[in-house]
């Protein structure tokens, strides 16, 4: 994944405490490495805190709140897992209407493990191909998807991964998506 196939493009990184650190940082590197510009997006300010399964992680800096910003801002979304970080994020209506407004755009949206969480408060996996995290399977059918035990899933400008070993896979098809663009297919 080398090259630049992203230059020019921002890409968004929603997040807050308890995200898996690898799902957020192997993204992120794949990101710069095709030319973007990763910017992480949080609740609220300052430093959010990575785990490393159920073990503290690194902090982070904090770009931008999600108040601050619009899904037009950016040419991508990726929503990283982690058990506490999706459902804590799914409890801010400004952070889910910020996940929806990138399939009102049509912006392609990259989501693993526990991210697609994320996606059932929004809305927006109705009758879509999807994969996650085993225990969120069920939450995801309840929702209207199709869920496929897949390494990689793509429908329509929508990556999904199961887990942190399904990280090459992930990162290449997000890379992938995010440089093609706007899919049509994909507004809700």
């Amino acid at each position: 994944m080398s090259g630049k196939q992203l230059e020019g493009k921002t890409i968004a990184f929603l997040a807050t405490d308890g995200f898996e650190q690898v799902e957020l940082t192997e993204p992120w590197q794949a990101v710069q490495a095709a030319g973007g510009e990763p910017r992480l997006i949080s609740l609220n300010t300052g430093k959010i805190q990575g785990v490393h399964h159920d073990q503290k992680g690194d902090e982070f800096s904090v770009d931008q709140t999600v108040d601050e910003v619009n899904a037009t801002d950016f040419q991508g979304l990726v929503l990283p897992g982690g058990v506490f970080n999706p459902d804590a994020l799914r409890l801010s209506v400004n952070a889910v209407n910020f996940v929806r407004e990138f399939f009102k755009e049509g912006i392609p949206v990259a989501a693993i493990c526990h991210g697609p969480w994320m996606l059932v408060e929004a809305d927006v996996v109705d009758e879509r191909m999807v994969t996650s995290w085993p225990s969120v399977k069920t939450d995801l059918i309840n929702a209207g998807a199709n869920w496929v035990n897949q390494e990689c899933v793509c429908d329509n400008g929508l990556v999904t991964s199961r887990k942190p070993d399904d990280l090459p896979a992930f990162c290449a098809k997000m890379v992938e998506e995010f440089a093609e663009g706007i899919h049509s297919g994909q507004t809700v």
